[in-house]
């Protein structure tokens, strides 16, 4: 395998997001940033992108490291980096399509934030993740103490943040974290049957309805916009056909209009 930048493969309505760096324990340079963000351009403007999942190579590892964070000598040549790197979790939980981490490796840093940004986690056993930012010296960015906030709690981000303590992943599943959390043999098998999962859906309620639980979360309650996305999926065609295949009993064939 060549190492390099992430990559974005498509096949049908599933995308793959890909970090390529296990010899660097998959840190992210800028350039890393700056492909992540074009990438996520082109699937906003892939309409036939359903589900994206995000994942790393660690081929080589002596123990498996989904991603160290940012690659900490670039703070060197930027101070202000973490304002660059605060760019991809946000792009990436604004991203139109659903998205899951594949969570292959242990966590660390700001690549806790990307984990966090995306909307389902499967993950495999016997891993952690760790948030050394005080132990760093640096207050982290706002979105990302509130994507913490809102996905781990308040007293697990305390936890996270001012004790720095490295939480193994069965920890972080009593706090209802990760879609699925398994062995190694069964990781692959459990991440297709979410993505497959999420094909079957309608698509235009499916992302709407992305949107409006993200909103929310994010404090950003529209009453008249969420109403405005249900209206819009009351009169699709993905509707219609729900109901039609509810009542012939089959499959449905959304089409996304």
């Amino acid at each position: 395998m060549t190492e390099g930048s992430p990559t974005l493969t498509i096949e049908g309505a599933t995308a793959t997001l890909t970090l390529r760096r296990p010899s660097l324990r998959n840190s992210l340079t800028d350039d890393d940033l700056k492909a992540l963000l074009a990438h996520v351009e082109t699937l906003n403007r892939n309409m036939a992108v359903q589900v994206v999942v995000l994942r790393a190579e660690t081929t080589g590892q002596k123990q498996a490291v989904f991603s160290a964070g940012y690659n900490v000598g670039g703070f060197d040549n930027d101070p202000m980096a973490p304002l660059f790197f605060e760019k991809i979790p946000e792009a990436l939980e604004r991203l139109r399509p659903v998205t899951i981490c594949a969570l292959n490796g242990s966590v660390y840093g700001g690549a806790t934030d990307l984990v966090l940004a995306c909307d389902f986690i499967v993950a495999q056993r016997g891993l952690s993740w760790r948030m050394p930012a005080c132990a760093l010296g640096l207050h982290y960015y706002p979105s990302g103490l509130r994507r913490y906030v809102s996905r781990l709690g308040l007293q697990a981000t305390k936890r996270a943040f001012l004790l720095g303590q490295s939480m193994a992943f069965e920890d972080l599943e009593t706090l209802g974290l990760f879609e699925a959390l398994v062995e190694a043999e069964a990781f692959e098998a459990s991440l297709e049957t979410t993505v497959r999962t999420l094909c079957g859906m309608a698509p235009l309620a499916l992302q709407a309805t992305k949107k409006s639980l993200n909103d929310i979360a994010a404090g950003l309650y529209n009453e008249p916009a969420l109403k405005e996305r249900s209206r819009q999926s009351v009169y699709s065609q993905d509707f219609a056909e729900g109901r039609a295949a509810f009542a012939e009993r089959r499959a449905p064939k959304f089409t996304g209009i």
